[in-house]
Order: C-alpha cells, then structure tokens, then sequence
C-alpha cells in the first residue's frame, strides 16, 4: 500500500456534547468518515497503518486541518472541537509543536476552541515523554481529554500523570447502568475523584432516558450520544440546544443531598477575558473591598481569578495606568490569571467542603450554575457550612451508629414515590434481640448493633441508602439495583452477622447454639442465637405509597418467620 492518502475522500461528522443540565451545546467531537474508500477495514486499521508507516504525525496534521475547517462554518458562539490524537502521534519521527497554533491563527480560531481527546490505542511506555507532551499543550492554552476513560490499561495512570481538563467515561460503562449497580457505583466514584481534582467528566454512549437519568444524579457534567443526536455530516443540522422527548425539562426528580444555602454565596462581580489591563486596575479602584477578581468568558463560565496583589507593582508605578491604556504594551489578562478551586451548586456541601479539604490553602471557592459562574464562598462561610452541615447531621443521625435516621428514611420512602423511581426498600429486624440483651447487658447489645452497622456499611455501596430506624431495626434503599442482586446481596449480610454475632456469647451458649433466658411472660426457656429478618419490598414508577403502606406490617411479621429474605413487589 502506498504511503500517500487521499485525505480528500475523508469527511468528517460531528456529535454534539452537550450540557448534562440544561441541553445546551458545549461541544462537537470530530470523527472521521468514509475511511473504507480509501481500502481500510476500520479506522482503528487506519491508524494502525498510519504508525506502522511513520506518516501518522504528517496525515493527522492534513485531517485536522479538514476538521477545523469544516468546524470553524458552525454558527455557535463559544463551540469547542473535540479532536481525537493517537497516542502514537506524539512518537512519529516528524512530529513538532506549533503547526495546530498556525492553523487556529488562519482559521482565527482560540487555543481554548480545541479540546484534544488522547486515545489510548497502544499503552505509553515513557512516562516523563507524555508527561510533557500534555503539560507542552496545556501550557499553550489547549484543553485535553482521556477518551474512552475506564477501558485502557493506563487510563488510571495517564489520569495520574497528566493534568487533563476532561474525562470521557466509555460507552462501556454508560450503557443498561442504570440496571447495572457495579456500573453505577464505578462511574460515580469516577465523577468524584475527578470533580476532587477539577476535572469535567462527560458521559458517553448515552442512548436511553433511563441513561440519562443515573449520569445526571452522578453529576456528570455534560453527556454525549445518540440519545442527544447521532454524529452528522451536516452541520446545519447542529443546534444550539437539545431537548430530544423534552427531558431536560421532564426530569424534576428531586436528588437526596445536601444543599447550599445561597445566603453563603457571595455575589462577586466578575470580569471578562477580553478586558484590557486598564479595565482590571479600574475594576479594584471601584471594588476596593475586593481582593480578587473573578475572570470568566464569554459564557460566563470561570476561568480563574486575578489577585489585586499580583499587579500592584505595575498598577501603582508611575506609568502604569498610562501603560495599560498603551495597545503597544501587551499586558494581557489571561497571564495574570491563577487557578481556582470550583464546584457546581448542585453538588451540595459536602463535596464542596471535600474539595476545599483537598487545598485548604485556598481562600475560599468558587460556584457554578449550570456550567456559568455563580459566585464565591469565602473561608468563614465555608466554616458556617461545615458548622451548620454537621449539626444537621447530628440531630438526624442514629447517636449509636452515627447512621441516618427516621427523618431522612421517610424523606427517601417520599422521594422514591414523588420521583417514580424503581428502588427495593429492606427493612431489618434482630431475631431474639431482647432476651441477649436482658441476659448479657446493653453494652454487649450496643456491640451487636454496631457489629451489623458495621457489616451493612461494608458490603452495601455508598450510592445507596443505609439508615438505623432504631434499636436493632435497620433500613436500607436500594435505587439502580436488580431485585435478583439485591436478594443475594442481603442474604450474605444475614449469614455474615449471624456468624459474627456468635462471638459475642459465653462458649456454653456457643457450644449450645442457644441460650437460655426469661420471655416477656418470665418463663425461662432457650432462645437461638442472634440473626436478623430482612423484608424486601420493591416499588416501580406505578406503585402508591398507600399500597406500601398496607405491605409494610405483613411483610415485616413474615419475614420474622423466614431465615432467608421475603421479598414481595408492587406494581
């Protein structure tokens, strides 16, 4: 096969990224078209034969031309490209900086207009090369992204080494998650680390509303798929916003967390990037509280902040206001800009007190709405928060196991109805409780009951809900999970804790398998060792609360009877 390509049979189609939120367009992806007319078997095969042939660097350069050619007639302010690298570009032996930079200048094109995506097709074996390929390009004011993230041997790695903006969590892992828990629970520890370390994540490969739903309650920031629109070959065909089955504006679920409390935020004006430096001196002589200024574009989304501190030797000197207002002198905002710490006020206090954790030498942090700059906490009303979050959870928590209680409980059993969700409610009852605990003292009941708090919170997943109603009754709510996977999943929980709970007794009792102590009547008889009843009810999007209700008192007496889970559904 020669080692010219016509890359003028290749076309390129674009698929929207769009806001998790709101439906509006934030991006466009790339991807390349018609590769079999030029006798490749997939693009996959394309590359392939691209690095084997050392053209890879030479070909891609032409394709991304074509690209940000095709992309720059987009009537969408403030659209970004997302443009897929081979990893093994960076290894061609022609390869160079500065040739996207001429092409952007061409096109008149931003820096920050493009997001390239590192696809990991072959593993990285130079860790320090990659290191400063990405650190080169993000020093030049590009974004980058880890695509298809969860799939490669080095994702983790190349997270760990890089300082991505983004991550594109892989179809693989979108796809049925909200009836795969483990699917669920990798993709929303995946949202968590990398919000931590202020990184957007978007979903891929959404196709279904069910989908949709679970990347929006994990918070991940924007969604791609075919749920939102297929990849197409006409740009007129892209739109600013997408409201597909209307279900940005149909999802009115209630999410269970915790809120910030907007009277903590403090409204800040911001300034925007494009202001001249004689705008930033005049923005702290008319905000002469203000100690920073927050800087966002044009879709107000923030960018950083500039501290007052930073340009005092200039704004104070003798020619510094004549300076700023000289276009000869290329003073630019964006070098005085530092990094900020950032949530969405959607994400609740918690994560915002856990980001600020992360870099408690920051003054404070900063909120988004819906991707745009909201405003600012400072250090004393994140300390307010953190004082106020914890009383809230020391007046609603089980004081013994520090778990949620009946308020939260019958906020969950609410929630689970008013927002139609498919859920599996258990509730836990200690079999022969009262008579261990009257034979062998509250404290050893207080370990028997910490022992099965212990056990719950080890084997059931944060993403759901675990609360102690009280005494030795215990309730927990599952939401994304399979009746099947749950029911084996509680099972295991009551062999573990009748197993552990044997060590509490005296060895005659273990050697007996029973004990013996007085009734509630005084009649002294043998009671078996500890366990615990578990019933399970699972509600639908056409289940009532009052049919709950009325399930509730037989299922629980039932189960009393069985040693394995009782289960029953209503629909």
């Amino acid at each position: 096969m020669s080692t010219k390509i016509d890359v003028d049979k290749l076309d390129f189609a674009f698929q929207p990224i769009v806001n998790t939120y709101t439906g509006k367009i934030f991006a466009v992806e790339a991807l390349i078209r018609n590769v079999e007319e030029l006798e490749f078997e997939s693009i996959f095969h394309f590359f392939d034969t691209l690095a084997e042939k050392k053209i890879l660097y030479k070909v891609d350069m032409l394709l991304r031309k074509k690209a940000i050619k095709k992309y720059r007639k987009i009537n969408i302010n403030n659209l970004k490209l997302f443009y897929n690298i081979d990893n093994r570009f960076f290894t061609m032996p022609d390869f160079k900086f500065g040739e996207t930079a001429e092409l952007l200048e061409k096109y008149e094109l931003s820096k920050d207009s493009i997001c390239f995506e590192i696809t990991e097709h072959s593993s990285f074996d130079k860790d320090q090369e990659i290191k400063h390929i990405i650190s080169t390009y993000k020093s030049k004011n590009y974004n980058i992204a880890i695509d298809d993230f969860g799939t490669g041997i080095s994702g983790l790695h190349l997270l760990y080494i890089s300082d991505t903006n983004f991550i594109k969590i892989d179809k693989f892992f979108i796809e049925n998650i909200h009836k795969d828990a483990k699917k669920r629970l990798f993709c929303a520890s995946i949202v968590e680390m990398a919000h931590t370390m202020g990184i957007k994540v978007i979903a891929e490969g959404i196709e279904t509303k069910e989908e949709y739903y679970v990347c929006k309650e994990i918070k991940a920031d924007y969604i791609q798929g075919y749920l939102v629109s297929r990849p197409t070959l006409d740009i007129k065909e892209i739109k600013k916003f997408y409201t597909k089955e209307n279900i940005f504006e149909k999802d009115r679920r209630v999410s269970r967390g915790n809120f910030i409390d907007k009277s903590f935020i403090d409204k800040i004006d911001p300034l925007n990037v494009n202001a001249s430096l004689h705008e930033l001196f005049v923005y702290f002589k008319e905000h002469t509280l203000n100690t920073f200024v927050p800087i966002i574009d044009d879709e107000k989304k923030i960018l950083g902040a500039i501290y007052e501190v930073d340009i005092k030797e200039i704004s104070y000197s003798q020619y510094g206001l004549s300076l700023a207002k000289n276009d000869s002198f290329k003073a630019k905002l964006k070098s005085y800009i530092k990094p900020v710490l950032e949530i969405d006020i959607s994400w609740g206090i918690d994560k915002a007190l856990e980001i600020f954790n992360m870099q408690n030498d920051a003054k404070g942090i900063f909120v988004t709405k819906d991707s745009q700059y909201y405003g600012f906490i400072n250090l004393n009303n994140l300390l307010s928060l953190s004082y106020k979050r914890n009383i809230e959870i020391a007046q609603n928590q089980n004081p013994l196991t520090k778990l949620p209680g009946n308020n939260q409980i019958e906020s969950f059993i609410s929630n689970s109805f008013k927002n139609n969700k498919h859920a599996q409610i258990v509730y836990f009852d200690f079999n022969d409780f009262k008579p261990f605990n009257d034979t062998y003292g509250f404290r050893q009941g207080d370990r028997a009951i910490l022992m099965f708090s212990e056990i719950l919170q080890k084997n059931i997943s944060s993403e759901n809900f675990i609360a102690h109603v009280g005494g030795d009754d215990f309730f927990v709510g599952f939401t994304n999970s399979q009746y099947e996977d749950v029911y084996y999943l509680i099972k295991n929980i009551q062999e573990e804790f009748q197993s552990s709970a044997s060590s509490l007794y005296n060895e005659k009792d273990i050697a007996n398998a029973y004990m013996t102590s007085k009734d509630r009547f005084g009649v002294s008889r043998n009671f078996k060792l500890l366990s615990v009843s578990a019933a399970i009810i699972e509600i639908s999007e056409n289940s009532s609360l009052q049919q709950f209700n009325l399930c509730l008192g037989n299922i629980k007496s039932a189960s009393k009877k069985s040693s394995i889970p009782l289960g029953t559904s209503i629909f």
